[in-house]
């Protein structure tokens, strides 16, 4: 039964003493929502067509790269850095020049530590007419100190899209 004030705010299904009525009208208003939430969690998720190969893009560019790192192809690593990179290390501070990131790369890491990316921990979001942003975590293997345990540590990596030329353009390293 709907009350009298129910009747007179013209809101029947807030305010009725019914629970069956009650139930059918939270129902409803579900039923009419549910497709506007099914949307936006997909968006959320980056599960649509264009967002997985998206994905797929740029593991695929991930993993060329930090092969080329873990083989100290100085070559390929510069063809993947944008020449106005910015590198920031939570560590070594900030390298704005990518000749002096290269030869950073020779000198410290070359033959002496290797990446491994944790499996599962790349996010991968779209920058609309720019590129693409990565997020994840990875593993630094000293090669020199074979007792040593790696542990996870965060990075992210902003991706240019320049037609089908991706680079690097910004790196935040973490350990």
């Amino acid at each position: 039964m709907i009350n009298e004030q129910s009747q007179r705010v013209g809101n029947p299904y807030l305010r009725t003493s019914d629970p069956m009525l009650r139930d059918a009208a939270g129902v409803n208003r579900l039923i009419k929502i549910a497709p506007a939430v099914l949307g936006l969690l997909l968006t959320f998720f980056n599960t649509s067509g264009q967002s997985k190969t998206l994905y797929e893009t740029i593991a695929e560019l991930d993993s060329i790269f930090f092969h080329a790192y873990n083989t100290c192809d100085i070559k390929t690593q510069a063809e993947f850095y944008s020449d106005s990179i910015e590198f920031y290390h939570d560590q070594g501070g900030l390298i704005t020049s990518k000749q002096l990131l290269l030869e950073a790369t020779q000198k410290n890491i070359c033959g002496k530590v290797t990446r491994e990316l944790v499996k599962g921990s790349i996010e991968v979001s779209p920058i609309p007419n720019y590129g693409a942003v990565e997020i994840g975590m990875h593993m630094f293997h000293n090669n020199q100190e074979k007792g040593q345990v790696p542990h996870a540590s965060r990075f992210v990596v902003i991706w240019r899209n320049r037609g089908e030329r991706w680079t690097i353009e910004k790196v935040i390293s973490l350990h």
